[in-house]
Formats: structure tokens, sequence, C-alpha cells
């Protein structure tokens, strides 16, 4: 096994490969787990004999974005790297492997507990797939340094985990101060605008912590901007997503005519990969999102036109005060998979 970062468990995987007899094994990793691809399913062929191994190169967004309708139906079992599996039905066997990470919890979270005022007493605390692992000697740490610790089951995920698209572990904490471990500002934002609480992202990748205050203020007079513009759009495209995990049809279907009822054009479009140049032929005033909900927000400035959330539509029809401003989620419940 490879000294990397993140533990692949080959032989979780050369175990699930001779169960099934698989022959032929797709690896999906995200972008910031490719550049070991190559690497790992080396790894996976010195293990395993008369596999043929394949590397998905297409983006992978989540548990929600699985390989296992790829290659037209010849794939013997997908190996999903980094997310926590998602009660979705598959055309396949899926193997999730959530590739913790070795980097170190406690000098980040050390510095985060540098940072705290000294009328914090409880913390609440979440992370993501990489770090769970950890979540004991998170606890620790805190526990030790003389401040209680509360965490919270989500829907679909577990104690004190948090997804891209899913923050219900942290809405009903009561707490003085939320302190995310993880890396990426995306998920401690989630965070922020669900509990208006305090969020402190301690990194175990650069092994510091600090306050997302800024970056919260910067997305929300981004997002205000957004806002703004689209309400004097005319015509609305709605895209869904033909991605298991991020199809929301029913929801597209009440927007589009939601839309409708206020006297506006609207018209659904249906993309598995969703990026600027693809919006670029429809002439069409703004868009709503209903895919993943981190592409209105992680890739706005690559969109010329407007591309606003569900419930930012709401505020653009006047449904929704500003001041309810909330983050998109895409919530999957086990009965989804029927």
């Amino acid at each position: 096994m490879s000294t990397i970062d993140y533990d692949y468990k080959i032989d979780t995987i050369k175990d699930k490969i001779q169960e099934l007899n698989a022959k032929n094994v797709i690896l999906q990793f995200p972008e910031g787990l490719k550049t070991d691809a190559i690497m790992v399913a080396e790894e996976i062929n010195s293990v395993v004999d008369d596999v043929n191994i394949i590397i998905d190169a297409d983006p992978c967004f989540g548990a929600c974005d699985l390989a296992d309708n790829k290659v037209n139906g010849h794939v013997d079992l997908v190996v999903h790297f980094a997310h926590t599996a998602l009660p979705i039905k598959t055309e396949c066997p899926v193997l999730y492997i959530e590739a913790h990470s070795s980097a170190d919890i406690n000098a980040p979270i050390l510095d985060a507990i540098n940072k705290l005022d000294d009328n914090v007493k409880t913390i609440g605390l979440v992370t993501t797939t990489q770090h769970i692992h950890k979540l004991e000697d998170m606890i620790e740490i805190f526990k030790s340094n003389g401040y209680n610790v509360v965490l919270d089951n989500g829907v679909g995920t577990s104690s004190g985990q948090v997804l891209g698209c899913n923050f219900t572990s942290i809405k009903n904490l009561n707490v003085d101060v939320i302190v995310y471990v993880g890396s990426g500002d995306f998920h401690a934002l989630g965070v922020k605008l669900f509990t208006k609480k305090p969020v402190i992202l301690a990194d175990p990748f650069t092994g510091r912590a600090r306050d997302i205050d800024k970056f919260y203020d910067k997305i929300l007079r981004i997002r205000f901007a957004r806002i703004t513009k689209a309400k004097s759009a005319k015509s609305y495209g709605i895209i869904i997503s033909s991605k298991k995990g991020q199809l929301r049809f029913e929801l597209a279907l009440k927007l589009r005519d939601l839309l409708e009822e206020h006297g506006l054009k609207a018209q659904i479009l249906n993309m598995d990969y969703i990026s600027p140049d693809r919006l670029l032929p429809f002439n069409l005033d703004a868009f709503v999102m209903t895919a993943c909900p981190r592409i209105a927000i992680d890739d706005s400035a690559m969109y010329k036109k407007p591309v606003i959330t569900p419930q930012e539509l709401e505020i653009v029809l006047g449904l929704r005060e500003w001041e309810d401003y909330m983050m998109d989620e895409i919530i999957i419940h086990d009965e989804q998979t029927d």
C-alpha cells in the first residue's frame, strides 16, 4: 500500500472483486483525488488477476453522481471513492470507499480553540466523510480543553456529518459556536447559512483555523446581486439533472407552474453535465438550478446570466423575504429509491 494521504482500502476492493467475480471494474474519484487514480488502478491490478480496471475521467460531484450506467452495461462493479452511500438504486453493484484522510486534526482544532471567545462553553461539531473516522478524537480534544460537545444525526448522514447538499445534522444544535473540521469553504458556508451561528473552519490540510464571516458576507452579496438581476428576467430555464441523486423532476414541474402563474415563460432543460457553454444556445434570461445546489453558488462567476436556486426564485417572485434566505438542499430518503 502506498504511503498516500488517503486510505483507499485496496484489500477491501480486492475482496469485493473476487466476491462478485467482477471482470470490468470502473473507479470513480472526485476531482481532488483524480491525481491518485492511476496509482490506485495499478495497486488493484497488482493484487487481482484477470480484471479490467477503467478510470472514470468525467467529473464526479458526489454519491449522487454514480458511474453505474456508463460503458453501456459492461461494468460489473463501481468503486466510488470519498463519499458516503446514498439510498439510490443502481444498475450494478457499487462499493463505497470513504477514502479517510490521515491529515492531522489536532493542530487545526487547537488553533480553533485559541480563537474562541471566553464565553463559549458549548461546541457544535461537524465534519465530512474524509475525517469522520477521527470524530471521537475531535470530541476528546474539545472536552479535554473544557468544552461541551454537541452532535446530531442528520437525515441520511451519520452523527456529526455534513454533505455539500445535506446540512440536516446541524439545524437543531443548541450551541455557542459550530466548528467544521474539513477543507474548503462551501460546507462551512452551509452551516452558517442554516444556523446563523458563529462558524469556525478547522482545516486539517493547512493545520489552521479561521472564521468564515468574510466569505459568508461575500457570498451573500453575490447572491443578492444574482437575485436582483433575475428579477428583470422574462423567461427562465429550469435545469434538471439526469443524475439519479440530483434529479428533482417534480420540483422542476412545480417551479415551471409557479413561473407561469407569475406571467413568466419557463422551459425545463435536462442535462447530465452542466456547464456555462451548454446553456449558450438557449435564448432565456435566467436559469433555476434544481440539480446540485453547489452549481449555482460555487460556479456563479462562470455564468453570464443569473443561475439561481429554487429558494432564491421564491425571493425573486416575492414569496420569500431576503431575511429568510437559505441554501438549497437535496435530502434523499429511502423511499426515493422505489
